[in-house]
């Protein structure tokens, strides 16, 4: 099967499934993956080409085995043929093509696909992605989603090279969010993987710190203020006071998308679902913090801590999933289009 891929065009198709949206999509588009876009995409023709870049997704359920190894949940092992990708070759076709499309939002991918490419030219390209990015109009919000990455230095140079001061909102998972943490010495960064459920408290330091060390500030001239974190069993929107509204429909309509699209349902089938999320923690692990016991009536959970402001909720978790591949940009998706950005010039 054929399948719309890449964390761009999967966030792009989510968007244009709403008539009212037009979506520009940058990215290098071959024939198949051109007649697979929705027709409120639009694809610049620079971006076109005659052959198709390709992922292969190898999925499977849970309780699946290999030799000896059981599958504790369902997921995915992906490998990648994306060369332009691992160059960040649309890059400049991108930007160019934003003064005529005048965007509301500009949403990047793609970073962790430079892997493949000498340290040189990692560094080289990293630069050059903050200068394309800092060439966008003030006042469009600029989302960063991340992926999965193995190179350390790669991920580094990301938090460092002033990429994270230039975009406006990260979209990570729990992977991600450890991994950024051990390559930029962040909080529990001692953790070499997460035990189970990653735990909230220390999920909640992490993204405190990128926020207070990355994020925007009096003395700092960053652009960050906006993180969405999710995790098989719960999600996190964390915000910078003042500079977004409508955080709770946001993170609900995340966790919403995650439970729908895995079933493949229109709404959540509430015998097809389960709640794994932990139904009391700890909001901090770094400072004293408060005891949350999860309220029914209530579920999403807001707090706040010097100037940050955390929305938390669980997820109706798909217990047959049908597909996994892309729920993450789903839920980024889906809350970028209820977050409301306040703009300060």
């Amino acid at each position: 099967m054929h399948y719309v891929g890449g964390n761009a065009a999967l966030i792009g198709q989510k968007f244009a499934a709403n008539s009212d949206l037009k979506v520009l999509l940058c990215g290098p588009v071959g024939p198949k993956l051109h007649e697979l876009l929705d027709d409120n995409v639009f694809v610049p023709p620079e971006s076109l080409q005659e052959v198709d870049e390709f992922h292969l997704i190898l999925e499977y359920q849970a309780g699946e085995e290999w030799g000896q190894l059981k599958a504790p949940h369902a997921n995915r092992f992906i490998f990648s043929h994306d060369l332009s990708n691992g160059a960040m070759s649309m890059l400049e076709v991108f930007v160019s093509s934003l003064e005529e499309f005048q965007p509301d939002l500009v949403v990047l991918s793609g970073l962790h696909m430079m892997e493949g490419q000498s340290k040189e030219l990692q560094r080289k390209r990293l630069l050059e992605v903050v200068t394309s990015i800092s060439d966008i109009p003030a006042g469009i919000p600029i989302h960063l989603e991340l992926a999965s990455m193995t190179n350390r230095e790669l991920m580094s140079s990301i938090v460092h090279q002033q990429v994270f001061h230039v975009v406006t909102s990260l979209g990570l998972n729990e992977q991600e969010l450890l991994f950024l943490s051990q390559s930029a010495a962040g909080p529990h960064s001692s953790l070499s993987s997460w035990d189970g459920v990653p735990d909230v408290g220390m999920v909640s330091d992490i993204l405190f710190w990128i926020l207070k060390e990355h994020g925007k500030s009096k003395s700092r001239a960053s652009d960050l203020t906006r993180i969405h974190f999710h995790t098989l069993v719960y999600h996190i929107l964390v915000t910078v006071d003042g500079h977004w509204a409508n955080q709770l429909a946001a993170v609900a309509a995340g966790a919403r998308v995650a439970g729908t699209q895995a079933c493949a349902t229109e709404a959540i089938d509430t015998g097809r679902v389960s709640l794994r999320a932990p139904l009391e923690f700890l909001t901090s692990h770094s400072e004293a913090g408060s005891r949350v016991v999860l309220n029914p009536d209530e579920p999403v959970v807001e707090w706040r801590r010097e100037g940050v402001s955390f929305h938390f909720t669980p997820v109706l978790v798909c217990k047959d999933p049908v597909r996994t591949v892309g729920l993450g940009d789903a839920i980024s998706a889906e809350g970028l289009f209820y977050s409301e950005v306040h703009l300060h010039y």
